[in-house]
């Protein structure tokens, strides 16, 4: 007999809670199981105590008797360091998908593109220099014009 740790679901529709159980593998999900091993309530936050609970010394003996446990309560069991952590290769998924790249391509474009035209600007206004410091001298000649005209009125 083919023994597994897993989930079987229960509560309410769209209201999830399940039991932690070890069941025959070849039994439904939520069907005939041995043992009720503990609970798991994924509405809790994740730093609740009360989100999984596990009797510890019945998973050790159901894992010695050579239960599997799935993926899920592995992931359970290696939090609780009952299990050491598996290597998981899931290379695609932190790939980005195809229309991400190309987005990331333009903006990289745009970017490249916008630097250039901030150096060519850079680049402009320091030979016209000369020309904007002549235009500073003449703009006191005017406010002073300016403040003399109030002061007459």
């Amino acid at each position: 007999m083919a023994m597994k740790i897993r989930l079987a679901r229960g509560g309410s529709k769209k209201r999830p809670f399940y039991r932690i159980v070890a069941s025959d593998s070849r039994m439904p999900r939520d069907g005939r199981y041995v043992e009720k091993l503990g609970t798991y309530n994924p509405l809790l936050p994740k730093d609740s105590e009360e989100r999984v609970k596990m009797d510890m010394e019945r998973v050790q003996y159901w894992l010695d008797q050579g239960a599997q446990p799935t993926d899920r309560i592995s992931r359970f069991l290696e939090a609780a360091g009952v299990l050491e952590k598996k290597e998981r290769a899931n290379l695609k998924k932190g790939e980005p998908g195809q229309k991400a790249k190309d987005r990331v391509e333009e903006k990289e474009a745009k970017a490249q593109a916008a630097k250039e035209a901030a150096e060519e600007a850079a680049n402009a206004p320091a030979e016209e220099a000369p020309a904007e410091e002549d235009a500073p001298a003449e703009a006191p000649a005017e406010e002073a014009a300016a403040e003399e005209e109030k002061a007459a009125e």
